[in-house]
């Protein structure tokens, strides 16, 4: 019998991401993932900000799914936030 494939959860995030808006997201994204089973989360980040507000918000939400036994995969990443992301060196943690 052939493995199936891993389940996936998608999601969006949405500009404007205030650094008091970062608990509650990440609230969210758990609540989302708790349960699930699934073993990659999809993150839509199409037009969101490319500033350090979204970047540590991205490497929070990565965390948390990492502790739901979950990696996530950044989806229609504009190319200034992918940059940023490579700037700031978290290329290999927030992975497109």
């Amino acid at each position: 019998m052939a493995a199936s494939p891993p389940s996936i959860v998608t999601f969006a995030i949405g500009d404007p991401i205030d650094r008091t808006d970062v608990p509650a997201l990440c609230e969210q994204v758990c609540s989302l993932l708790a349960g699930s089973g699934a073993a990659v989360a999809v993150c839509d980040v199409a037009g969101v900000a490319a500033d350090a507000v979204t970047v540590d918000a991205l490497a929070r939400l990565q965390l948390a799914a990492r502790r739901h036994g979950c990696r996530m995969r950044l989806e229609h990443p504009s190319a200034e936030l992918c940059d940023l992301i490579a700037f700031m060196g978290l290329a290999d943690v927030l992975t497109v």
